[in-house]
């Protein structure tokens, strides 16, 4: 008793050094006790981006349609349709839409001034929400002041407000720095639309710029978080320094054509690769060769991994013994499959070992991987705003899959000695990602390969059948078998308890991404009556004809939860010439009988309990027991 009385006597000190006196104590009291009334932020949730930049940019820049509904609201009734149209395309991209104009013979001094007057009309009823501290958390620094003033004048209710504000802008014309102004009040708005960023894993492969969406992530905003996707993991382990992680990574980049990137973005060189390649290959074009090359270290590798590590259940994939070099087939579960590839650099004897040309070329990747300053970086990034998982103001937040049994029990897991299911099991996935990150263990490095591809895998949750697509022609012999979460996920009861196990309750949601919602073949993204959402719509070209549409994104604002699908994207020169926006249709999954105020969030609970301290430090300062300074 006498230690919990001397901690909590240790912390009212503490915080008296930080309100001094009580008028310190009534000021943020004050404060802190009105913003729990004030509507929750807007969320918005992404998933499986892909490398799909341009796609990504867009609609960032448009906050998923955020920004027109908005300027719908403010001016539908004062502007007509190509009005408003060109006046969303300014807030998206500034800089070239102000230099069209411009090259129109369009630009004068009073377009500066409409724009910029409607810029702050915009601004000002998207900043209801906020309070005058956060505005200027999210103001640019260099233009604090004025933006400010702008905001807080009010030229319909007095005559001296009105000159006051039309001199602001007027001066702001007249000494030419309009256009500085106009790009301040664009990036504030779409702060202003977007409170916090969820991103449900999967930046890299397919899409050729993975590392430009993470350059505009890095200088985007801090209220971001993410969640680890299977593709992330393998870059992750990649630039750790994982050998297998490495050559699958390359191989992924040859496959979509995506070698840009890797050697621009990351600087990277695949020419040892590809003239190693073509001496094995010369039948095929250089690409291909390529990808069979790296293709085949990476098999070699896998199973060297997969022998070393038993706990990862992952003997299945130990395919290269069991080829028959002299007819050319294979043997999988009691059956024998035709090949269609050949293998030169496969020894019938020792099938997983790396020739002498292998391990130099993967030794020279490897070192290319750890010294790219760029993709460092990202990882570093990634560590820093990721993690397996996010609970976040009630909702559930992963990429793939919670591992379950067929009657939807959670499954139980061993590595290392012991045995975990549930949150303790994507909890002690997180800490052994980090581990890997800290340690560099060769079997934590292994782990990340686990966790790319591995059935057992939260964050894959299905068995890969890389060899069989590339060598069997048999369909059937290709299906990944999965985790029977995917199957699972449309019933209820399996949603409570998963919500509960990560202490959340049913009113929550989980938010996943990971597997395309086929939308053209019917299939919905919301199961279980909404409690479960699917967002993987797509976002990447390959999957735009499997899926039907271009990506999802799911809005959560203080009415409730929207999903937004999206038909058709603009790209930035449509956007630009016809002034063009992306094509969505808006479904709704939930309406809250009550507008969600701050109060109603994670960091309204932080706030009620800093409202306690404040409390105790008041009492105990008119009761003596501290004494305030002044």
């Amino acid at each position: 008793m006498a230690n919990d009385y001397d901690f909590a006597a240790s912390l009212m000190r503490i915080l008296s050094e930080k309100y001094p006196t009580k008028e310190s104590i009534y000021e943020k009291l004050i404060y802190l006790q009105s913003r729990l009334f004030l509507p929750k932020g807007t969320e918005h949730f992404m998933s499986d981006l892909h490398g799909e930049y341009d796609l990504f940019l867009h609609i960032i820049n448009n906050c998923s349609g955020v920004i027109r509904e908005k300027v719908d609201y403010v001016f539908g009734d004062m502007l007509g349709e190509e009005e408003i149209a060109e006046f969303c395309t300014l807030i998206y991209y500034p800089t070239e839409k102000i230099a069209q104009i411009k090259s129109q013979g369009r630009i004068s001094p009073a377009w500066y001034r409409i724009n910029l007057a409607r810029l702050v009309k915009l601004a000002k009823c998207m900043s209801y929400k906020y309070p005058s501290f956060k505005m200027r958390d999210l103001i640019p620094n260099r233009y604090e002041t004025v933006i400010l003033e702008l905001l807080n004048t009010h030229p319909t209710a007095d005559e001296a407000q009105k000159i006051y504000y039309e001199k602001l802008l007027n001066s702001i014309v007249e000494i030419q720095s309009s256009e500085d102004f106009i790009h301040a009040f664009a990036a504030l708005i779409k702060r202003l639309a977007i409170h916090r960023l969820h991103l449900v894993g999967d930046f890299f492969d397919r899409g050729d710029r993975p590392d430009a969406i993470l350059n505009l992530l890095m200088n985007y905003s801090e209220a971001v978080d993410i969640q680890w996707g299977n593709h992330d993991v393998l870059w992750m382990g990649a630039a750790l320094g994982s050998e297998v992680n490495i050559a699958a990574a390359v191989k992924n980049s040859l496959h979509y054509n995506n070698t840009d990137f890797l050697e621009r973005g990351y600087g990277i060189s695949l020419r040892p690769l590809t003239i190693f390649a073509a001496k094995l290959y010369p039948a095929e074009n250089p690409l291909r060769a390529a990808e069979l090359a790296s293709q085949m270290i990476m098999f070699k590798l896998e199973g060297q991994l997969i022998r070393r590590n038993p706990d990862f259940q992952m003997d299945s994939r130990l395919l290269l013994d069991k080829i028959n070099f002299d007819d050319g087939t294979i043997s999988i579960g009691g059956k024998n499959y035709k090949l269609n590839g050949i293998f030169p650099t496969v020894e019938k004897n020792n099938p997983c070992a790396l020739t002498d040309e292998e391990q130099e070329i993967i030794s020279g990747l490897k070192q290319n991987f750890l010294e790219s300053v760029n993709l460092q970086r990202h990882v570093d990034y990634l560590y820093k705003k990721g993690g397996v998982y996010t609970c976040h103001n009630g909702n559930l937040l992963f990429h793939a899959n919670v591992p379950l049994n067929d009657d939807g029990s959670f499954k139980k897991i061993s590595f290392e000695g012991k045995t975990f299911s549930g949150k303790n099991y994507f909890d002690y996935v997180d800490s052994r990602a980090r581990r890997a990150y800290f340690e560099r263990r060769q079997e934590d490095l292994d782990f990340m390969y686990f966790l790319w591809c591995g059935l057992l895998s939260p964050i894959a949750g299905r068995e890969f059948r890389t060899f069989e697509r590339a060598f069997i022609d048999d369909k059937e012999i290709q299906r990944e078998p999965a985790d029977p979460y995917y199957n699972l996920i449309d019933d209820e009861k399996i949603c409570d308890a998963i919500l509960a196990e990560f202490g959340l309750n049913s009113s929550g949601h989980i938010i996943n991404g990971h597997v395309p919602v086929r939308v053209r073949k019917g299939e919905s993204p919301i199961k279980a009556g909404g409690k479960a959402l699917v967002i993987d719509g797509g976002f990447s070209t390959p999957y735009h004809e499997k899926t039907g549409i271009s990506g999802y994104t799911l809005v959560s604002n203080s009415r409730g939860l929207r999903l937004l699908r999206h038909q058709k994207i603009a790209d930035v020169r449509l956007a630009l010439a016809e002034n063009k926006d992306i094509e969505s249709t808006v479904e709704t999954v939930e309406i809250l009988s009550r507008r969600m105020t701050i109060g109603d969030t994670d960091h309204g609970q932080g706030i009620r309990q800093e409202i306690i301290g404040l409390h105790k430090l008041l009492q105990a300062y008119q009761s003596g027991t501290i004494q305030p300074k002044g």
